[in-house]
C-alpha cells in the first residue's frame, strides 16, 4: 500500500501533522469554554500524558505496518510521531510541575520518591529526552551505528509509560484503557521478539548439533 508521492508530501503528511495537534486544540477549547468537568487540571494533565503514550505506540506501530503491508512511506512519519510523543510528554510534565505542584521543587522531589507512578513517569520522560534531541539527520550522521542503539530506548520508556498510566488508575473501572495500552505494547514488542527469534533460529539449529557432539 503506497500513497502517490506528491499527495503524500503535500496532503497526507501535513494532514497527519494537523491531526496530531487536534487533541491539544480540543483541550485549549475545553479550558476556554469551561467544558472539561469539575477538575479541568486533572483532565488536562492526564490527557496530555495519555496522548504522549498513544504517540509512542503509533511510533512503534510504523515498522510492523511496513513489514505486514509494505507501506514504506510510513517510515517517513515515524520521526514526526516520535516528536509529538515528546511534545505531549513535555506538556504533561509541565502541567504537573506548574498546575499541580506550582514549581515547588521540594514537594516535587518528595512526590517522585513517595509515589511510584510519578517515579516511573519521570524516568520515562528522561529516557525519551535523548531520543527527541537526537531525532534529526545531523545527529544520525554524527552518532552512526550508536544512533540505532540509543533509539532502542523507546522500548523500555514505552513500557515505563504504560506502567505509569496503569499505576495512575485509581480504580478497577479506570483500568480499561491502561489494559488496552498494555496489550497493544505486548503485541508490538512480541512481533519484534518473534522476528528476532526467526533470525536467530537458523544459527541455533547449526550450533545445537555441535554442542551435542561435544557433550
Amino acid at each position: 500500500m503506497q500513497i502517490r508521492e506528491p499527495y503524500f508530501s503535500k496532503v497526507f503528511k501535513p494532514a497527519v501533522f494537523v491531526l496530531a495537534l487536534t487533541p491539544l486544540a480540543w483541550m485549549v477549547w475545553g479550558v476556554w469554554q469551561d467544558a472539561l468537568g469539575a477538575n479541568p487540571i486533572e483532565y488536562v494533565t492526564r490527557s496530555l500524558g495519555e496522548w504522549a503514550l498513544r504517540f509512542l505506540l503509533f511510533t512503534l506501530l510504523i515498522s510492523p505496518l511496513r513489514r505486514a503491508a509494505g507501506w514504506t512511506q510510513g517510515m517517513r512519519l515515524r520521526r514526526m510521531l516520535g516528536l509529538f510523543a515528546f511534545f505531549y510528554g513535555a506538556l504533561h510534565l509541565l502541567s504537573y510541575l506548574w498546575l499541580d505542584q506550582f514549581f515547588d521543587w521540594a514537594e516535587i522531589w518528595k512526590d517522585i520518591l513517595k509515589r511510584p507512578f510519578i517515579t516511573v513517569g519521570m524516568l520515562a520522560f528522561l529516557l525519551m529526552t535523548p531520543l527527541a534531541l537526537t531525532s534529526f539527520k545531523a545527529a544520525m550522521r554524527k552518532l552512526g551505528r550508536n544512533w540505532q542503539r540509543l533509539h532502542t530506548l523507546i522500548y523500555p520508556l514505552t513500557s515505563l509509560a504504560v506502567l505509569h498510566f496503569w499505576w495512575l488508575a485509581e480504580s478497577k473501572e479506570r483500568l480499561a484503557m491502561p489494559l488496552v495500552y498494555a496489550v497493544l505494547l505486548a503485541v508490538l514488542l512480541g512481533e519484534r521478539v518473534l522476528r528476532w527469534l526467526q533470525r536467530k533460529m537458523p544459527l541455533l539449529r547449526l550450533e545445537l548439533p555441535r554442542v551435542l557432539r561435544r557433550s
